[in-house]
C-alpha cells in the first residue's frame, strides 16, 4: 500500500516522528497520542513506514500489564519469540500478554498503523531488546 492510499485510510493521522524511540526501531515510525485515562490506560496511534519494525521487546509486569494492538490501516506483522508470524490487516486485534518477547511492524510493501493500548498492571515496564534482523524479517513472507 503506497503512502497516498494509506493516508486516505489512516483516520487518526500520521503523528510526529517517533524520535524518542528511534533507537528501538528499524526504519521510521510516527506517534500520535490519542488519550490517557485516569487509571493509566494509554492509547496511541503508531504508524510504520514500509519495512519499519520495532525491536524485540517485552512489556514486563508483576501482574496485569501487557498491550493491545488495534490495527487500523495498511498491513503489518506481529510475532512472538519462537512462534509463527501473524500477518495483520485493518480490523485485527492483537492481545499481547505481559512478559512475552515479541515485535510488530509494517510489511515491506505497505505502510501500517495500529492503536497501541497499554494495559495497566503492577510494576510495569518495557524492556527493549535486539533488533529484528533483516535476515529474520525478510523470511516472514516465506
Amino acid at each position: 500500500m503506497n503512502r497516498e492510499e494509506f493516508d486516505k485510510l489512516n483516520v487518526f493521522g500520521l503523528g510526529n516522528p517517533n524520535d524518542a524511540y528511534a533507537e528501538d526501531f528499524t526504519g521510521n515510525s510516527y506517534l500520535k497520542q490519542l488519550a490517557k485515562t485516569e487509571n493509566g490506560i494509554s492509547f496511541a496511534n503508531v504508524t510504520f513506514e514500509p519495512g519499519c519494525r520495532n525491536n524485540w521487546h517485552i512489556h514486563k509486569a508483576k501482574s496485569g500489564g501487557g498491550q493491545l494492538l488495534i490495527c487500523t490501516a495498511g498491513y503489518g506483522y506481529y510475532q512472538e519469540w519462537n512462534q509463527p508470524v501473524r500477518k495483520l490487516k485493518p480490523g485485527d486485534i492483537v492481545v499481547i500478554p505481559a512478559n512475552v518477547k515479541h515485535f510488530h511492524g509494517a510489511r515491506p510493501d505497505s505502510w501500517f498503523s495500529h492503536i497501541a493500548v497499554e494495559v495497566p498492571g503492577e510494576d510495569t515496564s518495557n524492556e527493549w531488546l535486539e533488533p529484528v534482523s533483516d535476515e529474520e524479517y525478510n523470511k516472514l513472507d516465506n
